[in-house]
């Protein structure tokens, strides 16, 4: 049961869940209706009250009437879950645009300043358009708060989904597609702020400032705290969907490099081709195809921050 503090919480509210009422309100009368017309005809025509059965040879009427009753049903309900899905498919223009992008087991949201947060901060009642970009498998975005979820379709153009938040507070935001191992860890939060506060968070440099003062260790693990690496990668020996991390520095490996197979020393120079491509070199008893490539979303500066971050870990 949603609470009343969270029902209005987008422009989308409203209509799905007058349309989830209607749906619900006509499967519950012909739930009960039917079973109370089966009871009676249950108690009226058993055996002891109709010893002969009798021969029934239908009724014009009766077939006119349960067929154009459940079609006047069905095209009530089809004209609201029309009514309030339409307006989803297309985004006002002046919609602030922000990019999510979706990859085991994460997501990362990129706004229009460059400026990326693994919790979506969002101005109140201002139209938001998310485009959504799938890094490897199929995932799907879903707001139960704002009444709104979307598929995140690897190689789909034109992937977006839309509303605009109308009250601030903090609202779960998770994928609802099984997209693999730690599915239920791809989970993050919704925080909905006044326009002013959200302008001057935009431009807010003391987070910078504050990486900037961090060692390499601490942003090299933040960084990877954030693209979803420790999702695959364990820093404790364990064995997950990825080599562990644990005395990974300096460490030979077997690897598969196309069809050949060869030991590699794990240096600067191969954690750099594993993240930019990371089907080149796959470590024995791992599979391929599992991780895709970081290029264009991770800069030099911070896949060194990264290396150094793995070098502590011996």
């Amino acid at each position: 049961m949603y609470s009343s503090e969270i029902t209005q919480a987008s422009n989308f509210v409203k209509g799905v869940d007058t349309t989830f009422l209607i749906t619900l309100g006509v499967s519950f009368f012909f739930l009960i209706f039917l079973t109370v017309l089966m009871l009676v005809f249950i108690y009226k025509y058993n055996r002891k009250r109709n010893p002969k059965a009798t021969q029934i040879e239908g009724s014009t009427s009766l077939e006119i009437v349960w067929t154009v009753i459940p079609l006047l049903l069905t095209l009530l309900m089809f004209y609201y879950g029309w009514a309030a899905y339409k307006p989803m498919t297309k985004a006002p223009d002046n919609a602030m645009e922000i990019t999510v992008y979706g990859r085991m087991w994460n997501f990362m949201f990129e706004y229009e300043n460059g400026k990326r947060t693994d919790t979506l901060y969002l101005p109140k009642d201002k139209p938001v358009k998310l485009n959504l970009v799938a890094m490897d498998v199929l995932h799907s975005l879903y707001i139960p708060a704002f009444r709104v979820k979307q598929d995140m379709v690897p190689g789909k153009e034109n992937n977006f989904m839309w509303f605009e938040p109308q009250k601030e507070g903090i609202f779960e935001l998770y994928c609802a597609e099984y997209c693999g191992l730690q599915h239920s860890y791809m989970y993050s939060y919704v925080k909905v702020i006044e326009d002013s506060a959200f302008q001057s968070w935009m431009v807010d440099t003391t987070q910078v400032v504050a990486e900037a003062l961090e060692s390499p260790t601490a942003t090299g693990r933040r960084i990877m705290q954030n693209i979803g690496c420790f999702a695959c990668h364990t820093i404790d020996g364990n064995k997950l969907v990825g080599p562990t991390f644990k005395g990974i520095w300096g460490a030979t490996h077997t690897v598969t490099t196309g069809r050949e197979k060869r030991e590699v020393e794990v240096d600067e120079e191969y954690i750099r081709r594993s993240i930019y491509d990371p089907n080149a070199d796959v470590v024995e008893g791992f599979n391929r195809g599992l991780m895709l490539s970081y290029e264009g979303q991770l800069s030099d500066e911070d896949v060194e921050n990264i290396i150094e971050y793995l070098k502590t870990l011996n």
